[in-house]
């Protein structure tokens, strides 16, 4: 579900997510709470904030859900408040599972790969090479995380080729190493999908890219 608003939106995905799960606290899949436990699990609705504009998307019964509410939501009040003047709805099957053919995906969003535990790891490496062997695994990982979420079984052996680049970025107002760039895999990831921590809050969302043939 993309807004339409009547400017540009300058607040976080965090301040989205805030908003919409206080607006509608009766849903705990837009926050992932639970009788005040945090549920641990790849969430079904992302809140992304991209080039300026607003959208949530709701995967399986978060799609149910987001249809239900859409029509109640008519301002976004977040770092201040924004009129939604229109709200457009993409629906689309998706097929998440491995597959024969190699995908191209590229994270339009910054990717953050590392927790405390894998970010002294990475730090320890001596060479490129180990980096990024070490990071491809870490894409693998969070795939199969992603796949145990939706229920999907992968049955295969996973391989992921990468080009990544290191960013800063603020994740709960802590500076953290992400990543942005591309990577091949033999999966269907469906597009605008997270991958990694803060997948919630709209951090690494990927899209396809398609290569001419």
């Amino acid at each position: 579900m993309v807004f339409k608003t009547d400017k540009n939106i300058t607040a976080s995905a965090s301040k989205l997510r805030g908003y919409i799960g206080n607006t509608f606290k009766d849903h705990f899949l837009l926050h992932n709470h639970y009788e005040n436990n945090f549920i641990y699990s790849y969430p079904l609705i992302q809140y992304k904030i991209i080039q300026g504009q607003a959208s949530i998307l709701g995967i399986d019964e978060g799609a149910k859900l987001l249809k239900e509410i859409s029509s109640d939501i008519t301002e976004l009040k977040l770092d201040k408040t924004y009129d939604v003047e229109s709200k457009i709805i993409y629906e689309s099957d998706v097929d998440v599972n491995t597959s024969n053919e190699v995908y191209h995906y590229k994270f339009i969003t910054p990717w953050l790969a590392l927790n405390e535990k894998n970010f002294q790891k990475y730090k320890d490496l001596s060479s490129y090479k180990e980096s990024k062997v070490f990071l491809n695994k870490i894409i693998i990982g969070n795939i199969l995380s992603m796949s145990k979420g939706l229920g999907v079984i992968v049955n295969r052996k996973l391989i992921v080729k990468s080009r990544l680049d290191p960013v800063t970025v603020k994740y709960k107002s802590v500076d953290m190493k992400g990543f942005t760039g591309e990577f091949k895999v033999k999966f269907r990831i469906p597009s605008f999908c997270g991958l990694g921590k803060g997948v919630s809050q709209g951090f690494g969302t990927i899209i396809p890219v398609y290569e001419e043939r």
